[in-house]
This record gives structure tokens, sequence and C-alpha cells, in this order.
């Protein structure tokens, strides 16, 4: 199998299909890699780069021309159509909610398309999901991006020359790139507030150390798919009063709100920018779909007469995008099984619903994914068991006799022991009933607390036994104050060696 990798012709497009080191990957599965020359250039990947992984460089004629699977980010042009031959498969981006002219070219040349960003959000396709590998470098960069805007420290600090307020942040949407973004702004110190539609994405926010905030209406925006859905008119109406208070008080706002197939939903009206103070920064993710803020200009830096800074593209950091966007499309080409055994199975759910165009037809839209648990078969009153709980008996013979011999054994104990060694047994027995009950009644949760407490009573537990170790060390007393002292060690050692581990899991 032959795989083609054009250079992406659309204007500031700096990404590419694959990378050196997916190619070399690619290669060792046994797929020869075809790389227009200069293919790699906005990614900062040379040709010779290429030619080191045992890929062979070519012009856009001969790479046509020999690739059975054509490699892309954007969707292709007509003029790139016209030049792959009939069957070929496409993996690129293909939005293919609003470019049905496209996907009838696609049908009419006879491309086998498969949409990258059509990939259903289920369990087995997440390293396949292009759109969440994109979202969540956009996140992060949408952050950095704010912070060169900003005219002020994102952090607050206290200085000998005054006090630094922390910059307000408000996100709009907790997906992949909302969580990235208020992963990224904790992180340089600012005050974090986010936005969901989605209820579940609250506990997420607050895990990170934002402000989760809601309306009053109780409406959830989730849907099978992973997006949020189209919302009420009142819902709306309070998330716009809501936008309104939250304008006047943050310094910086970032929109990552989008509907699959439509329109970005406009969440920042006109009044709200005129709200904001001069200095303010938007930056609106959903700028190629329509943009979040009306007064967005798709791949523009625009600045409001109100001062407010508003951004219409992040810079997409290319080398980055370009791995993850290779690693993703590897892993669909290693799940249609490599070069060797390659092969489209339209039964697959995730093949059967991003194969937008197949042997001449159009394959979309896709039909719905329904996620659902499996129903356990009812059945009938003949097939029920009935199970009735027994308790077991218990041998009182064994019972008097364990007894017998306990009390026989403290009798002999009782004649021949000190008065005051009787005292100190009895506070023994009480502490080890009272302890197993107390010990074996506590939750799962609080293990590692108790493991502090437990450390601190081995630590007095090897005090007392320093203490009883006499001169004479083969002495009855010495060697249980022996024994003492080591297995309170190793439960000291053991429980700071599991907490220790336990906060390595906390590291950067």
């Amino acid at each position: 199998m032959k795989i083609g990798i054009p250079k992406e012709i659309q204007s500031g497009e700096n990404r590419v299909a694959i990378t050196p080191k997916i190619g070399k990957r690619l290669v060792a599965r046994g797929f020869e890699l075809y790389v227009e020359t200069g293919a790699g250039k906005g990614a900062q990947f040379t040709d010779q780069d290429y030619e080191t992984c045992g890929t062979t460089i070519c012009n856009t004629k001969e790479l046509y021309e020999n690739s059975d699977i054509i490699l892309k980010v954007q969707p292709p042009t007509e003029e790139e159509i016209g030049m792959m031959k009939a069957e070929t498969l496409l993996l690129s981006y293909i939005y293919p909610g609003k470019n049905q002219e496209l996907l009838a070219k696609l049908s009419e040349a006879k491309i086998n398309a498969i949409a990258m960003d059509a990939i259903p959000r289920i369990s087995r396709a997440q390293k396949l999901d292009v759109l969440s590998s994109m979202a969540n470098i956009a996140g992060y960069r949408a952050v950095v991006e704010a912070s060169n805007h900003f005219g002020r420290f994102l952090n607050g600090q206290i200085t000998a020359a005054g006090k630094i307020e922390p910059a307000k942040v408000l996100v709009i949407g907790a997906g992949v790139a909302g969580l990235a973004a208020i992963g990224a702004a904790k992180s340089m110190g600012a005050i974090v507030r986010a936005f969901d539609t989605r209820k579940e994405v609250a506990e997420q926010i607050k895990s990170m150390g934002a402000e989760f905030i809601s309306v009053e209406i109780d409406e959830d925006g989730s849907t099978e798919s992973g997006y949020s859905k189209e919302m009420s008119q009142a819902f709306i109406d309070a998330e716009m009063e809501l936008f309104l208070k939250q304008a006047t008080e943050v310094d910086i706002i970032i929109t990552t709100a989008q509907i699959p197939g439509k329109e970005a939903p406009k969440l920042i009206l006109d009044y709200h920018v005129l709200a904001m103070r001069a200095g303010s920064i938007i930056v609106d993710l959903a700028a190629s779909t329509g943009g979040n803020c009306t007064l967005t200009k798709v791949d523009e830096i625009y600045t409001t007469p109100n001062g407010v800074t508003i951004l219409g593209k992040v810079d997409q950091l290319p080398t980055q995008a370009s791995f993850l966007y290779g690693n993703n499309l590897y892993n669909m080409l290693d799940d249609m099984g490599g070069a060797e055994n390659f092969h489209i199975d339209m039964e697959d759910d995730i093949i059967k619903r991003a194969m937008v165009s197949y042997q001449g037809n159009i394959n979309w839209p896709p039909e719905p994914l329904a996620v659902s648990p499996t129903a356990v078969a009812p059945c009938d009153e003949a097939d029920k068991i009935d199970i009735k709980k027994t308790k077991k008996k218990k041998n009182p013979a064994k019972t008097f006799m364990w007894l017998g011999i306990i009390a026989i054994f403290l009798y002999i104990l009782g004649q021949y022991a000190p008065a005051e060694f009787m005292g100190h047994f009895t506070a023994f027995v009480l502490a080890v009933f009272v302890g197993w009950n107390v010990i074996w009644n506590v939750t799962h949760a609080l293990h590692t607390p108790l493991m502090s407490v437990t450390n601190a009573i081995s630590g007095i537990i090897i005090i007392g036994g320093l203490l009883q170790i006499s001169d004479n060390i083969f002495s009855p007393i010495s060697i249980l104050a022996f024994i003492a002292i080591l297995i309170a060690s190793i439960n000291i050692v053991g429980g700071f060696t599991v907490t220790y581990r336990m906060l390595k899991m906390f590291k950067k």
C-alpha cells in the first residue's frame, strides 16, 4: 500500500499530516510513503528528515499518481480531487455537516473519504479523535495568546512597589479545549471561572481548581454523543444575564462552545463586549465555525472602540499539532490492518460513521450511535430460584472446648503472674478487641490517614521497646522488646514508603 502526504495549500495552514517520526512507524508497518517536496516546511520538518525515515520525496503529480491512500489535514480542493485516482482512500478533515458540495464531488470522483473530524466519541475511538487532540493544543495556546496581549501579569504578586491583583479568566465551555485552558490559566496563577451547560463537567472544573458558575434554570445540555445540545430560549436568556455580569468582572474570556455540524452559538454579544473594561481580552476558539462572539473576525486580531481585544485566531503550534494529528492517522491505519492486512470494514462502528463517501455514495449523515447499557433479559416465574439466607450452624461442643482452654490458661496465669501484670494484660486484651472493631470499620477512603496514625503508634511502641531493653540482651524482656521494635519498624518503613509513592503521583 502506497501513502501520499501532499503539502497543505490552504493559506495559513502550517501543519502536515505525517511527521518523520510517524512516517518511520508507517514504513515499519509495511507502507510505502510519498511526501511532496516542502510538505513539512511549515511544521519545521525538512525533506531530508523524511528521506532519513525511508520515505520518497516527489512532486505533486507523482504523489497523486502513485498513492492508494492520501493523508491530509484540510479538506481537499476541487483541483486535488481531480488528481486522485478512483477508489483512492482519503483521510482528512472534511467538515461534512457544512460541506455538502464537497461530499458530492468526492462521491462523483469515487473517492473513499474518511472524515477525521467525524470520528464518533466512544471509548474505543479515543486514540483516533483528532478534535480532542487539536482542542487540547488550542485551549493551552488560547491562554498563552491571551497573556501575550494582556497588559498585566496573570498571577497576583506583592512587591515593594505595591500589590498586583491576579487576572480573572472566564472559560465558556468545559470540553477538551476548555479544560486545557482552565489548567493553563490556573498554572499561571489566574483566578479561573468556567461555565458549561452539561452538569456532569462541574466536578471536573472544580477538581482543576476553577469555580463552576451556572444559571438557576434546571436544564442539562448533555447528549449521548458527548457534545452539548442547543438549549431552550429561557436558558439562553438566563445565560446572557450571567455573561453580562461576568463581563464586568473578568479580564479574559475564552470561548470554546461548538455544536457538531452547525454554526457556533453566539454567547458573547455586542453589549457584553461593551461592558468589559479597556484592555480586556476575548479569545474565540470557535471562530472557524462562525465564532461565539458577534464581533469576532476570523483569522484576525481586532480591537474594539472601547479597547477590548478579540482574537479570532490562535497559533496552532504546527510542530506539536502535526505530531498528534499524525498519531491519530497512524492509529486509524493500524486499526484497518496495516499494509499487509489492510481492509475497509463498513460494519465497524467507527469506519461506518466516519466514511462520508464510499464507492460513489454519500454516507452522511450517519445513523445515530446509541450507547446504552446491555439490557438484562427478563426471566419467567418458573425460572426464578428461591434463595433463602441460611446461617452456618456452630458446633456448641467446639465453642465450649475453646472457652474452657482459655479459662484454664487465665487461671494458671492468675496464680503465677504478678498482680501488676494482670492489669497490663487486661488492658492489652481490651485494646485488641477495640482496635479490631475500629480498624475493620474504617472506610477505604480513610486508609491513608489511618496509615499515618499507625505510624505514630508504631513510633510509641519503638520508644517503649527501647526503654525495656536491658544489659542482658538474652533475657525474655529484652527479646520481647526487640521483637516489638522489629515489627514496629517494618510497619513504619512500609507506611512511609507507600505514602511517598502516593505523594509522587501528585508531582509534575
